[in-house]
């Protein structure tokens, strides 16, 4: 598949167009959900002002052995607003009534959430109980733990070379922490998302909202951070220890060098960190 940069989005339409597309409620609209492969389900929860497109370099991993289903979250990508003012168990509700609709009656599911998606996930699976059977936060705050200060670029009133330039800045210092490895795909994923986002989540980021939702949680429990996360890194062994002190139980992965989009920077480190997370949870629960 041709993805250089005179085609950075080919990768994404052959997803898309494999896709099979699921619709759930949200607001006055509906929520959109795209699914692949065979398996246990997996669940993804992608990141704030993004869309499915966050995981579209560990979509060929996780079909191998998964049913794949990736969401738009309500108000971000292809799917319509919650109802206003929203709030952060209001678009947990609207997911996990997305969720029992994709599960069949009996089925539980993995579930994956970054960066925003991770408050969400975990919002989401205190609402399923015993329907998730593994939560695996990446990227996440709302630890109650400050966030790391980013300023990004305003893009929305740039055009042209000057848009590209703000875009490729905003991934530099936010998501991806090696320059050299922003290109022409992620560049492409950026303006997509950017256009197509309308709410705003990064409030929740230093509170204690996820924290407040996993009290709630009792399925198995896993992390994992890029070692460069440009939110975390300045106190990642904090954001470590909130969560153990939580739940001593949970594996927590750390990926060095990559940044917070690490699912796209070290996306085979991620790929193989995430499937022996889900492997040995597996192995756990039969062996129970």
């Amino acid at each position: 598949m041709d993805i250089s940069p005179s085609n950075p989005a080919a990768e994404v339409m052959r997803w898309d167009e494999e896709a099979v597309r699921v619709y759930s409620p949200c607001g006055n609209g509906r929520m959109v959900w795209r699914g692949w492969g065979e398996g246990r389900p997996i669940v993804l929860l992608h990141g704030g002002s993004g869309s499915w497109r966050h995981w579209i370099r560990n979509l060929s991993s996780l079909t191998r052995e998964h049913r794949v289903w990736a969401a738009d979250l309500p108000g971000l990508g292809e799917s319509d607003l919650p109802e206003l003012p929203w709030s952060l168990g209001a678009v947990a509700e609207i997911v996990a009534t997305g969720v029992r609709q994709l599960l069949g009656p009996d089925e539980s599911c993995d579930l994956v959430g970054f960066s925003f998606g991770a408050l969400v996930s975990a919002a989401t699976a205190a609402r399923l109980a015993d329907r998730v059977g593994t939560l695996v936060l990446v990227g996440a705050s709302g630890l109650g733990v400050p966030r790391g200060d980013v300023t990004l670029e305003k893009v929305r009133s740039k055009t042209g070379e000057a848009r590209v330039a703000a875009h490729r800045a905003n991934l530099e210092r936010l998501m991806i922490a090696d320059p050299s490895l922003v290109d022409a795909q992620a560049l492409a994923i950026q303006e997509w998302n950017t256009v197509h986002a309308r709410i705003k989540s990064v409030g929740l980021s230093p509170s204690t909202a996820l924290l407040d939702a996993l009290a709630d949680t009792r399925c198995a429990l896993a992390a994992i951070w890029g070692g460069e996360d440009a939110v975390a890194r300045l106190n990642l062994a904090e954001r470590v220890a909130a969560l153990s002190r939580l739940r001593p139980d949970a594996e927590v992965r750390i990926i060095p060098a990559a940044g917070h989009w690490v699912a796209y920077e070290a996306a085979d480190a991620f790929n193989t960190a995430l499937a022996a997370i889900l492997g040995g949870e597996r192995t756990r629960r039969s062996h129970g």
